[in-house]
């Protein structure tokens, strides 16, 4: 049975002004560049990936605060910590030892505290261990354990910090249960329709509704049987909140999303037929392609709309025009209201959970290649011409393969699209990203 693993979430609280950027980019070093070529996406960088000591988590940052009066910055700071009370595993709790503890800081404290959540309290810009050490001790009277002094700018202290954050990591985070019944994940903006399409396929399936252990996040795990195998939901339709704010609120669905996305395996995005396919839903989908996730777009009320024999081809044309960046993503017109086409969801399902999971054998991968090279020359550049030696698949979900090459620097983005196309031809891959990796290999080798 596989092991399931999912990376912890940790969410950094704090005031305007006390340095949350600057660690996020300390913490997230060059990284985040790899969000720049999905449309929509992380302008306003929420999210990085971080790796200390061989434990992976996602680092979120909860959201700038407008400091207008110091009322606004409480109620908004208050927001910021209930979302990552909701979210995360760890919340980095960040201060400033140059303004030392302020009233709201207090406020904050006392609500992180009472929510059980494990805590760190980090004490920014202290450029000097010496110069503010007894400044740092102030901060005791949070009363939400040791403060762990550092400076994001000079990097100093960072190290003692992420171990105590690791330290708090429910154990064996990221290998959890062993547990090898697919996860989907119901996303998409508020009020599509994602809580009717599964309560639509739990009456179906008249099934066991299990809140299963070990689900910290608010989004409600359910357990649906089809066919006699069971499939775990993740819903994040939970998304009450009365907000004047609708940016606050769409970054608090973001930060949702994130969650739900890093623990399935397939992502069902649902948009509504009525609005088309919107700049958020850009967004959601090109989370769940960076993270290689089995995707499926769920078009709900398509009952709503007036229909000619042309509507569904435009409108599936819009939606491939929006979300070029993913032309393998399965694509599926329902109503959750009169139950059209919504048993066709589960086939979509297994075939995106079985392509997402398929390996293919390195001789017949190296025949698609020879071919596709015959067919196509590939790009040379000052007279040196790329030679591509060897296809191999090293992973699953998603499919990943190594390409070796004589020279990375002439494997441009256009043929590797090229070769992924013909192994798609050969094999179909629908509704899941294939990851191409293109080492390098020396003639002689």
């Amino acid at each position: 049975m596989a092991k399931r693993k999912h990376r912890p979430i940790v969410a950094v609280v704090g005031r305007p002004n006390v340095g949350k950027s600057t660690l996020f980019n300390a913490l997230a070093g060059e990284r985040i560049s790899i969000v720049k070529d999905t449309p929509g996406i992380t302008r306003d960088r929420i999210y990085a990936d971080v790796t200390w000591l061989d434990r992976a988590f996602t680092l979120i940052d909860t959201g700038g605060i407008e400091p207008d009066s110091s009322d606004v910055i409480l109620s908004q700071m208050r927001q910021q910590a209930q979302i990552a009370i909701d979210t995360a595993d760890v919340v980095l709790f960040m201060v400033d030892v140059k303004q030392g503890l302020t009233d709201s800081d207090d406020k904050v404290a006392d609500l992180l505290r009472r929510s059980q959540k494990p805590v760190v309290l980090v004490v920014n810009k202290v450029d000097s261990f010496q110069k503010y050490m007894a400044d740092v001790y102030e901060f005791y009277n949070l009363g939400i354990g040791d403060p762990f002094p550092i400076s994001a700018a000079n990097r100093l202290g960072i190290g003692e910090m992420l171990d105590e954050v690791i330290r708090h990591f429910p154990q064996g985070a990221e290998a959890e249960e062993e547990d090898d019944r697919p996860r989907i994940a119901i996303v998409g903006k508020p009020n599509v329709g994602k809580s009717s399409i599964i309560n639509r396929l739990i009456g179906e399936n008249r099934v066991i509704v299990s809140d299963i252990a070990g689900t910290t996040r608010d989004a409600v795990d359910t357990e649906v049987i089809h066919n006699g195998r069971p499939y775990v939901f993740i819903d994040t339709a939970g998304l009450r909140r009365k907000n004047k704010i609708k940016e606050e609120l769409e970054h608090y669905m973001i930060l949702r999303t994130v969650s739900a996305v890093e623990r399935a395996d397939v992502v069902v995005l649902v948009i509504d037929a009525r609005d088309g396919v919107t700049e958020q839903d850009a967004k959601i989908a090109g989370l769940a392609h960076e993270r290689g996730k089995g995707m499926i777009l769920a078009v709900n009320k398509w009952d709503a709309v007036e229909k000619d024999d042309k509507t569904m081809y435009q409108f599936r044309d819009k939606i491939r025009n929006t979300l070029s960046f993913m032309p393998y993503a399965e694509l599926i017109f329902v109503s959750a209201l009169t139950g059209q086409r919504l048993s066709r969801l589960f086939d979509t399902i297994d075939a995106v959970i079985e392509n997402h999971a398929m390996r293919v054998a390195t001789g017949v991968l190296n025949e698609i290649m020879a071919e596709a090279v015959s067919l196509q020359q590939p790009p040379s550049d000052k007279g040196k011409r790329l030679r591509l030696y060897y296809i191999t698949q090293v992973s699953v979900k998603p499919p990943t393969f190594v390409i070796f090459v004589n020279n990375k620097e002439l494997m441009h983005f256009s043929y590797t699209r090229y070769i992924e196309n013909k192994i798609r031809e050969a094999f179909g891959f629908q509704g899941t990203p294939l990851k191409f990796i293109v080492r390098e290999r020396k003639e002689k080798d």
